[in-house]
């Protein structure tokens, strides 16, 4: 400041000597030829006509340093031949005068040194501060210190001292000072014009002001401000100056169309040779990752980043897709009729591009806005991704829509629009959908770097409001808000006292502050209008406006083009200046979760969610080939064990039991062959391959869940268990297995030759080893029939119940009934249940005919059961006669030969089964396995559900932050390129 004020004082002395003319001659400053705010510099305030202070005059004479010297000619005696001169002293007078000329001359010049001092020192004071008009001189005339070093030029100049020692030429000062006026004399012109220039522009700038400052053209040196009212004037101005601002509008609009066309022209010619060089992302496109993978960053961690976004919020209806759009120049958004429509957050990344397209972050399908087939597919696109992101019983979803839209002539910038602020829940909406709405608002405004595009209905009361009150709680200084006010030609048309909406611009209405105000016009309410004839209809509106041409809206402060503009500034303005902290915020994250790791993981690799399920994914395909490594005796080992498991029940009770109570060998035989084949037919087949399906379920859930030892990671084990459970609801047998096993086992079961005594001895012992597991389940089921014995009874202190000691004395009774009659049948008649009950009414136990029965039953089946073993132990040594068909001989073995054919039948089947499992299932359960293996890997919310633990989520989470990290350095790096 002081540097200003200096240099213009230095100019103000120069100018002023060489204004003199002529030397020693007083001279008033010629402050009335001066520009009217230059004049305005030489008092710190302007001066009514009643109080003039008093004229400052100062003269400025010059002085020679022979003035006082006398200009009488010099006596001089004349010396002749013979005379004596005429004696004085000459010689002293003149180095007496001499000397007194250097003191004259030493005291001029200091007196005048003090008196130029005390000039600048009264100059200097009578100057105003420079800082409050320091905006009405432009920018370079401030740079001029900055090209020309006037300490030096100062320093230069000589001072008081130097002047008093050097003895002046004039003839050289008076050439100096010539050329000096030479060359200042421009410098002082150009500040004049620039002073000018400046002092027109706040005249026409200043809309509502009717003073008009006057100077007197006389020679007065004081200032004087006259203040003229003339209406007519001041309206010719404003016109004058509306048409100049439409006239280079219009000359502007034609540049950046032309420009346009050729930066398309230039983008085109760079995407033809997309192919033949590495393909470099655009600022923005890099930009939009990272807030893409902060995205999923904060949802896990249900945080927001402090990046940031052009957040649009709004009151619904008001107006903020029409603002989109127009911004994006395309009907992108579903549209509707006073409903709600946009239903979860849509972030829109605004970029340049040779063609108008548009795409979603996960999908290749590019939609050409330039064709209304494109633009409709968007728009049903958006809807049907805005109501599969809405979970059921909910009105909105806090998902984010990722939407890329490239274009010519596009600014650079990310939006996120919301749904809009809506103040009543109607019906068909979810009873928390205002409080989820406000919340998401909230979660996206609390960003401090966030800027707030504030959409308000300029058609609509200002007091039925609720969005700006939200935005004034946000942001209440307004340093990151702007405020734009849609539908403004309804507004003018509607609104009784148009003040209101300049009210409404000054930011004098609202209780909320904003970095600017904006007045927009997005159509007329027609949702089949075009994004050109909208614009053309918001010009001709401004351009006959009221608004405008009164000056209560500025020119800057119109259109959606401006909007786009001030809002990229500000985005990227924003962008520079927080970029690097929230750099510097994640590395520093990086570094506290690489810490945490290293303390609590040392010996693990820092695998992620993904490449755990690679990992997994190898394990499980290796366990499923394991199953081609099993012998095949194991395999029949296990499928004949578990047959018989679940067919011996149905052989015993339903085929031998049934057919060895017959009289002879001949009726048993027969009733052997038809039950086997009642039982082949219907669901021998079926069971076996049952049978097979859930041994081969076991060796895989064996192989999928046996720990490898140290090798083995519990993190694996819900993933295992999953793709196990998904498989084998997956995998189907064969059908026609069914068919060939059937013909096999039919074929099995009609062989009745034994051909050699060791198949004869095996048979008999797999007949006494049933019969024996058999005769042991009957004898516990009477045990618990009857009661403990006498021996149970004193050893362990228990008694029999009422029911037990019945059981008991009607077991007594009946056994006493077989021991009479050995051969007796399997089943009671009627007069022996009345005989054994009245046996046992005489005792004085009264007892049901029913728990007799029930009684016989197991009585019964003990003792034949016990027969039977005693009959297989005399076959031991039956085979010969089996040989010669048991002719002479009374020994019959027919119940050994069933037996024989229901293990040969048992050994077959399970051959047979391995083979179906090893040539074909086993292949098609590892086939199924990759399936499910290949579903789990794109459905990322199963591999997070199923791969979880704490470890799991810090590999996560480190990715995440290195992959943010990178991305941002990456940005920065490519911002100050750009810079």
């Amino acid at each position: 400041m002081y540097s200003t004020k200096n240099f213009l004082l230095c100019i103000g002395v120069i100018c002023r000597s060489l204004a003199n003319s002529s030397y020693g001659i007083k001279r008033k400053s010629p402050l009335q030829n001066l520009h009217l705010v230059s004049r305005s510099i030489h008092h710190p305030c302007y001066p009514s006509s009643k109080f003039q202070r008093p004229p400052l005059r100062i003269s400025i004479q010059q002085f020679s340093s022979l003035n006082r010297l006398p200009l009488h000619k010099t006596k001089l005696l004349n010396v002749k031949h013979g005379y004596q001169s005429h004696r004085n002293f000459w010689l002293a007078r003149l180095a007496s005068r001499l000397l007194k000329v250097r003191y004259l001359i030493l005291g001029s010049a200091v007196g005048g040194g003090y008196t130029a001092k005390k000039t600048y020192e009264q100059w200097k004071d009578m100057m105003p501060d420079l800082e409050d008009y320091k905006w009405i001189v432009p920018d370079f005339v401030w740079e001029l210190d900055e090209l020309v070093d006037f300490e030096k030029l100062l320093k230069s100049l000589p001072d008081a001292d130097d002047l008093a020692k050097l003895l002046p030429d004039f003839d050289k000062i008076g050439e100096s000072l010539a050329s000096l006026k030479g060359f200042l004399s421009p410098g002082y012109n150009l500040v004049s014009e620039v002073i000018g220039a400046s002092d027109l522009l706040l005249l026409l700038g200043s809309a509502g002001e009717t003073a008009f400052r006057a100077t007197d053209q006389g020679y007065d040196n004081d200032k004087q401000f006259k203040k003229v009212s003339d209406k007519e004037k001041i309206d010719q101005l404003q016109e004058e100056l509306l048409r100049t601002q439409l006239k280079y509008q219009r000359m502007l609009e034609r540049l950046e169309k032309e420009n346009k066309e050729l930066r398309k022209l230039v983008l085109q010619r760079d995407d033809k040779g997309i192919h033949q060089r590495k393909l470099k992302k655009s600022l923005i496109d890099m930009y939009s990752e990272v807030l893409d993978i902060l995205s999923d960053y904060d949802a896990s961690y249900n945080t927001q980043d402090h990046l940031p976004r052009v957040v649009v919020v709004g009151d619904q209806s008001a107006g903020k897709t029409s603002v989109l759009e127009m911004i994006a120049q395309a009907r992108i958004f579903p549209r509707g009729s006073g409903e709600m429509m946009t239903r979860s957050p849509v972030k829109v990344t605004l970029s340049e591009g040779p063609h108008h397209v548009a795409l979603f972050k996960d999908s290749s399908r590019e939609f050409d806005l330039t064709k209304e087939e494109d633009l409709a597919a968007l728009r049903n696109e958006i809807e049907i991704r805005m109501r599969n992101s809405v979970k059921e019983g909910c009105t909105v979803s806090t998902e984010t829509i990722s939407l890329s839209v490239k274009g010519p002539g596009l600014q650079r910038m990310v939006l996120v629009d919301l749904p809009g602020v809506i103040s009543t829940v109607t019906s068909g909406m979810a009873p928390d959908t205002k409080e989820t709405i406000f919340s998401i608002s909230r979660a996206y405004m609390q960003n401090p770097n966030a800027i707030i595009l504030c959409i308000q209905d300029g058609s609509v009361d200002a007091e039925r409001s609720i969005v700006t009150d939200l935005v004034s709680q946000m942001d209440p200084q307004g340093k990151r808000t702007i405020f734009v006010l849609t539908k403004v030609d309804l507004a003018e048309k509607n609104v009784a006292s148009p003040n209101r909406i300049q009210q409404i611009i000054e930011g004098k209405l609202f209780p909320m502050k904003a970095l600017g105000y904006f007045a927009v016009v997005t159509g007329k309410g027609n949702s089949s209008e075009s994004i050109e004839s909208i614009k053309e209809y918001e010009e001709e509106f401004f351009q006959n406006s009221k608004l405008l041409k009164t000056s209560m809206l500025k020119a800057h402060q119109v259109t959606t083009k401006n909007l786009s503009l001030a809002v990229s500034d500000c985005f990227w303005k924003m962008v520079r200046e927080s970029v690097e902290q929230q750099a510097d915020a994640f590395k520093a994250t990086r570094f506290n979760l690489e810490t945490e790791w290293k303390n609590n993981y040392p010996r693990l690799r820092e695998l992620d969610r993904n490449e755990l399920f690679e990992k997994a994914k190898n394990e499980i395909l290796d366990e499923v080939i394991s199953l081609t490594q099993v012998t095949p005796k194991h395999w029949e080992e296990m499928l004949e064990k578990t047959l018989w498991e679940r067919v011996s029940t149905h052989v015993i009770e339903n085929i031998y039991l049934p057919a060895a109570q017959t009289a002879n060998s001949g009726t048993f035989n027969t009733t052997v062959d038809i039950k086997l084949k009642q039982w082949t037919d219907k669901q021998l087949p079926n069971k076996a391959v049952e049978v097979a399906w859930e041994t081969l379920q076991e060796e895989f859930s064996r192989f999928m869940t046996e720990k490898k030892g140290k090798e083995h990671d519990d993190i694996f084990d819900k993933l295992k268990q999953a793709v196990k459970e998904e498989t084998i609801k997956r995998h189907r047998w064969n059908e026609r297995a069914e068919d060939s096993l059937r013909v096999i086992q039919h074929n099995a079961l009609e062989d009745r030759s034994i051909s050699d005594k060791q198949q004869w001895d095996a048979a008999i012992h797999f007949m006494e080893e049933t019969l024996q597991s058999r005769l042991k389940d009957t004898e516990s089921v009477i045990e618990d029939m009857v009661g403990p014995d006498w021996k149970k009874r004193w050893m362990h202190w228990v008694g029999r119940t009422k029911e037990q000691n019945i059981r008991n004395e009607t077991k007594n009774e009946l056994e006493k009934l077989i021991k009479c009659n050995e051969d007796h049948p399997a089943y009671l008649a009627n007069d022996e249940v009345t005989t054994v009950r009245k046996n046992l009414e005489a005792r004085g136990v009264a007892v049901d005919p029913c728990l007799i029965k029930d009684t016989w039953h197991q009585i019964y089946r003990r003792y034949f059961l016990k027969s039977a073993l005693n009959h297989c132990n005399l076959c031991r040594r039956g085979f010969y006669y089996y040989q010669r068909h048991f002719v002479d001989s009374e020994l019959e073995c027919n119940d050994v030969v069933l037996f024989w054919r229901i293990q040969r039948m048992l050994a077959i089947t399970a051959n047979t089964l391995r083979q179906q499992l090893t040539n074909t299932e086993v292949r098609r359960l590892e086939k199924n396995v990759k399936e499910v293996l290949e579903d789990f890997a794109e459905d990322n919310e199963k591999k997070v559900m199923l791969l979880t633990g704490k470890r799991v989520q810090l590999a996560e989470d480190l990715k995440k932050v290195r992959e943010i990290q990178e991305k941002l350095e990456a940005f920065i790096e490519a911002l100050h390129q750009e810079k």
